[in-house]
């Protein structure tokens, strides 16, 4: 591990603030009236500071040492109370809400940006924050205000943690399959019971108390999505007394690959028939509620792609600049020195694609958080509608793309490191694991796919398409006003105009009954869109720097990142388009048998 890796680039995280999304104009909305862009920096300040001096020297310890299970408790690292405190004093829980629930009201943007230093640092430690922070939003949002006092308030003062517990052992991703039951009771509470996996933070010695915001089924509730109800479960409840045991137990602890600083466990509810829980807004409407926390958890999920991916791509950086290796091709001396192995053309061939992937992603969330900013707060209806729009397109794709390619990313990361790449004494492949997770969290990617060719797409006659392309043909107004090339907007134009018609081909599909034809390339489609979408962002980020005449070393590895991307990447489009206009069909017809 080198001491100086930066975690995240502060030259980029400022360009993307300052000249290419315009975040001060965040600034003019009501909501953000008492910051500017000056406030919003110092936050960034803060949550560097932090995550350089505080939660990045605790990563390979966390890392090396996961939690410890001794049934029914678990034993976090010794490290993560003092990082949580750290965390919550710097308002990592509450800084994107309003002051009126005790928040900063920091826009999602700016959060997202300083949250990036803190994910790149030590991903598992910030979890518990982030995972905080949608639980309690879920009781701000759509709970009864007894119930916001009673768990939204110690969660959002950080005494309290949150989780999100939707998995059930037979259902995986199913949730219609939901089978968690409540019984209603006299005093207004409901008695639960049932088996949660995959729980994330759920059982910790880090807080007093847990909050499990639950989908579960009322008693008599209908069947499929339109029977499941959303309840605030907690480990502790309130008594005359203070806190008593509310019949939740953790039976077990899975040992993941990745993510070791925060536990992945196995919840029973209602073991001893004395599970208390709390229904959350309207019953048989948890699914709809739940939304709002998987969203903004699969938008967290993306940012952690891109930071995990940006810390090893400044490791492998500075590893490439300082390990020596090699000769130059034409250097025919075996005695000549060695040069850094940055010299290799190959090596360079790897970086830049890892630059290529790493900055462009950053972009891709850095507009989805803008969206969200805009969606929810923007002065007029018209431009909230369009921000909505973009927002529920763009989600899937930033979720799964920092995933996909961040874990490609990874990978080179370790190339770049030879046999030192694979080995526990460099941090590489410890990222690499870490990365691995986030293709998985909140939806894998093919829930993605089927996420944004099955709804997003496709909704409103195809409305968040086409406000997609008016997002995109503004951005080639302001490229060619800044003077770059025409080829690269020409081909950014016909890249959107492909993915356009193909989307058109199988939405005709999918109104024709053919909703397997539709979907069967779902996830080529969704490869489709994400490279449309990060060249959309590099043509930003170049017509940007055209803008101000910028050409220092930071501009001109830019540029050739973006031309790295529209060479390499941007012509892919038109074989992924071929294949889901072909409905090419060999892993449709395989039998389980042939596999």
């Amino acid at each position: 591990m080198t001491s100086t890796n930066p975690l995240v680039s502060d030259a980029d995280v400022a360009f993307l603030l300052r000249d290419v999304h315009d975040v001060a104009r965040l600034c003019t909305f009501p909501a953000f009236a008492e910051h500017n862009l000056e406030s919003f920096e110092l936050f960034i300040g803060a949550a560097r500071r932090l995550a350089r001096e505080v939660l990045f020297p605790a990563y390979r310890a966390m890392d090396q040492e996961p939690p410890r299970f001794s049934p029914p408790h678990v034993a976090l690292h010794p490290a993560m109370a003092g990082l949580f405190q750290h965390l919550v004093a710097h308002g990592a829980i509450v800084a994107s809400r309003p002051v009126t629930v005790g928040g900063l009201s920091v826009p999602l943007v700016v959060t997202a940006l300083s949250n990036l230093y803190l994910m790149a640092a030590n991903a598992s430690a910030y979890a518990f924050a982030g995972l905080t922070t949608g639980a309690a939003h879920l009781i701000e949002a759509f709970g009864e205000p007894a119930l916001q006092k009673a768990f939204m308030e110690p969660m959002y003062a950080g005494r309290w943690t949150g989780t999100m517990a939707l998995t059930e052992p037979h259902a995986g991703s199913s949730l219609s399959d939901v089978t968690t039951r409540a019984v209603p009771q006299a005093d207004g509470t409901y008695r639960m019971r049932g088996a949660k996996v995959f729980i994330s933070g759920g059982e910790q010695d880090l807080t007093e108390n847990i909050v499990h915001l639950t989908l579960a089924r009322i008693e008599g509730a209908p069947p499929g999505i339109k029977g499941v109800s959303l309840f605030a479960i907690p480990k502790k409840r309130e008594s005359a007394g203070g806190l008593v045991d509310n019949d939740v137990r953790c039976t077990g602890v899975f040992h993941k690959m990745g993510w070791k600083g925060i536990p992945s466990v196995a919840l029973d509810f209602g073991e001893r028939d004395d599970c208390h829980g709390w229904l959350v807004g309207e019953a048989h409407k948890g699914i709809s509620y739940m939304f709002q926390m998987m969203n903004e958890a699969r938008i967290m999920v993306g940012m952690n792609g891109v930071a995990t991916a940006s810390v090893a791509y400044h490791e492998s950086l500075e590893y490439a600049r300082t390990r020596p290796q090699g000769r130059p091709f034409s250097a025919r001396d075996p005695r000549s020195p060695q040069v850094p192995i940055v010299e290799h053309p190959d090596v360079r061939r790897m970086l830049l694609r890892q630059k290529a992937i790493v900055e462009g992603a950053m972009s891709l969330v850095v507009a989805t958080a803008y969206y969200a900013d805009v969606a929810e707060h923007g002065p007029e209806e018209a431009e909230r509608q369009k921000a909505a729009l973009l927002l529920d397109l763009l989600t899937p794709v930033a979720k799964s793309f920092p995933a996909e390619r961040g874990f490609e990313s990874n990978a080179l990361a370790v190339q770049i490191h030879g046999g030192y790449g694979y080995t526990s004494e460099y941090l590489p492949e410890a990222w690499l694991r870490d990365q691995k997770l986030n293709s998985i969290h909140e939806g894998t990617t093919g829930i993605q796919s089927l996420d944004l060719l099955g709804r997003k797409v496709v909704a409103g006659q195809g409305a968040a398409l086409r406000t997609l392309g008016e997002a995109i043909a503004a951005a080639r107004t302001r490229a060619l006003a800044a003077g770059v090339e025409v080829a690269t907007v020409d081909a950014l134009g016909a890249a959107f105009t492909q993915v356009e018609e193909v989307s058109l081909h199988l939405a005709g599909l999918g109104l024709s009954g053919d909703v397997d034809g539709m979907l069967a390339h779902s996830a080529d489609y969704l490869d489709a869109m994400g490279v449309l979408l990060i060249g959309w962002q590099w043509l930003l980020q170049v017509a940007a720097l055209a803008e101000t005449h910028r050409d220092d070393a930071f501009a001109r590895g830019k540029r050739q990142a973006a031309a790295y991307w529209f060479a390499t990447e941007l012509p892919r489009i038109s074989h992924l388009a071929t294949l889901c206009r072909s409905v090419e069909g060999s892993y449709l017809r395989v039998r389980p048998e042939e596999l």
